[in-house]
């Protein structure tokens, strides 16, 4: 459940859990997104803020990491622009917290609230 990177002082390890804390909270702070979302038996579950890193899967991929997110957009925007501009913010804040390159960002739209 660890990330490993390396510094010129060693190895650190950061757990997924933390990366995606970061990557959720900057993705609710974007424009046109309502939230991020858990399925839970067939049913798409809004996560609370606190909550945001159920709705974020963090995968090591060499050395760096793909992120997956599930999320909510709200009903009316233009879902390329909001989904192009989560990416860019998410990808910003996790490499800037945790100077690890992030190679992909996958987002899933589990639903579109009105």
């Amino acid at each position: 459940m660890y990330i490993d990177a390396e510094s010129r002082y060693g190895l650190i390890k950061m757990s997924k859990r933390m990366i995606a804390k970061i990557a959720a909270f900057a993705a609710m702070d974007s424009y046109g997104l309502v939230g991020l979302a858990k399925k839970h038996c067939g049913l798409v579950e809004l996560l609370k803020r606190e909550q945001g890193s159920k709705g974020v899967r963090i995968t090591q991929d060499g050395d760096g990491i793909i992120i997956d997110l599930f999320v909510i957009f709200e009903f009316g925007v233009k879902l390329q622009t909001v989904a192009e501009n989560v990416v860019e913010k998410v990808r910003y804040n996790v490499e800037l917290a945790t100077d690890i390159k992030v190679k992909k960002i996958n987002i899933y739209v589990e639903s579109v609230r009105v």
